[in-house]
């Protein structure tokens, strides 16, 4: 592998450095093997450890505040090579108004081959060179969410403030801020959601670190060699509405999301300039709250047949989930890419622990 295509892999697997439409679009995956088998369609009925990421709003609509709340999921994408993890705690409180939660993310690629120095100055190629390297996106987020005054329904709101860090081996590193904001309203058998993501604008400051002799490989290999820069990400808004009906044991609830980005023309069902829209639809049923089942579909893309038509194609979601006492496992099977072969097993885990009287 020539150093050229070292360069192409590492900008375009992990997005350009310097485009700002798919800024961080790593945290637009999403966490939980419950949300990826609902198409992501959680924004307003989410009330778990994992609405810290979601709708950090819904943290003070879960029921078990006084305990501490784990979650952890573990995904491999494009046959493992993408490896995504997350860890949550929503930390226990005395003020069943109030909550906090951290969450931490990581997506990456290991083992990539450095093949910058594979070159001898004399042309010769020399295996005992390459040194491997890991890319990987990383995020943390600490989340408060507040319960509102009961009227008529129930109010939420909450907030996160996230620090980014995004390291490409030892040549590229980056650190960024933001903010996100969100509320939800319950009224019924009505949830209504709202997420505001990236409300200031969140930045990325990048900087590289090349040697000498790694400046001049890219150079003589015609590949332009990078320099600081802040790359920004713009807000996105997530609307959300579910309703949940009750048959004797059975219950099922649906729900509908939009989720509006602000970057440009993106390939959505609604794509425009400088909104798109993007639907996610879910629905979930469960016998006694216990055993789940779970169908789900976001990011509606148009995409060109073989006979030159255009034709929608989703991204599909499928899943179960099994509550037992204070464990709940979930199970996901759905497509990172929406394109044949990149489809992926995810499964995540929820622990209440509940402290002794």
């Amino acid at each position: 592998m020539k150093a050229h295509v070292l360069v192409f892999m590492l900008f375009f697997s992990f997005g350009s450095l310097f485009a700002q439409k798919y800024s961080n679009e790593f945290l637009s995956i999403g966490v939980g093997a419950k949300a990826q088998a609902l198409g992501n369609a959680v924004v307003a009925q989410t009330n778990d450890v994992t609405a810290g990421v979601w709708n950090p709003a819904g943290l003070a609509a879960n029921e078990d505040a006084p305990g501490l709340q784990i979650g952890a999921m573990h995904a491999e994408w494009f046959a493992g090579v993408g490896k995504f993890d997350y860890i949550g705690v929503m930390l226990p409180s005395n003020n069943d108004k109030r909550r906090l939660a951290l969450s931490f993310i990581r997506f990456g690629v290991d083992e990539i081959p450095n093949t910058l120095t594979l070159y001898e100055s004399d042309g010769t190629v020399n295996f005992d060179n390459l040194r491997e390297f890991s890319a990987a996106d990383y995020a943390l987020l600490l989340s408060y969410a507040q319960k509102g005054r009961p009227g008529n329904g129930q109010w939420f709101w909450g907030g996160n403030v996230k620090v980014i860090h995004r390291r490409i081996g030892p040549f590229a590193n980056s650190w960024g801020f933001g903010l996100d904001g969100g509320v939800q309203y319950h009224r019924g058998n009505f949830r209504f959601g709202a997420m505001a993501k990236d409300l200031s604008t969140s930045f990325n400051a990048w900087s590289f670190n090349f040697t000498d002799e790694e400046r001049q490989t890219l150079e003589l290999t015609n590949n332009e060699v990078p320099i600081n820069s802040l790359e920004t990400t713009k807000p996105q808004l997530i609307l959300g509405v579910a309703q949940r009906f009750q048959f004797k044991k059975i219950g099922l609830t649906p729900e509908l999301d939009l989720i509006v980005s602000t970057d440009g023309k993106r390939n959505t069902l609604v794509s425009s300039d400088p909104f798109s829209i993007d639907p996610a639809i879910g629905i979930e049923a469960d016998l006694n709250q216990t055993v789940f089942l779970r169908l789900g579909m976001n990011q509606f893309q148009k995409e060109s047949s073989f006979s030159g038509k255009s034709v929608l194609s989703p991204r599909p979601g499928i899943g179960v989930g099994l509550k037992i006492s204070a464990l709940q496992v979930d199970y996901a099977f759905t497509d990172l890419a929406a394109q044949e072969n990149t489809y992926s097993h995810i499964i995540s885990l929820l622990l209440n622990l509940k402290a002794r009287k």
